[in-house]
């Protein structure tokens, strides 16, 4: 059974900081492109970075230059860490795994970052 379980997420002020962390189990994770979406109320889900199994990254513009994801596959475990936050990025977080990060095959249960003063 493939488990995700984020972690990590909960209440920042603008322009902070939060790493989220997915760590996988019951799959060899590292043989998959990782992911990391988010939706926010009244929003459709959205990819906002992926992983390959060959650690090449990409990201949605919205995040580019403040967002990292990276991966350490000895672990199982996906990080995504989050800089010069903005309310916007407020949302429920969900990490992913498939063969292509566009379409998942398993989904994490999702955390709340909240972004606000």
């Amino acid at each position: 059974q493939v488990q995700l379980v984020e972690s990590g997420g909960g209440l920042v002020q603008p322009g902070g900081s939060l790493r989220l962390s997915c760590a996988a189990s019951g799959i060899i994770s590292s043989l998959y492109a990782r992911a990391w979406y988010r939706q926010a109320p009244g929003k459709q889900r959205e990819l906002v970075a992926a992983i390959t199994p060959g650690g090449i990254t990409d990201y949605v513009d919205l995040v580019k230059g403040r967002f990292t994801i990276s991966r350490d596959n000895a672990k199982n475990t996906v990080y995504l860490q989050m800089n010069s936050l903005k309310p916007e990025d407020t949302a429920v977080y969900y990490c992913a795994v498939g063969a292509v990060a566009t379409v998942p095959s398993y989904w994490g249960q999702g955390i709340q970052v909240t972004v606000s003063s």
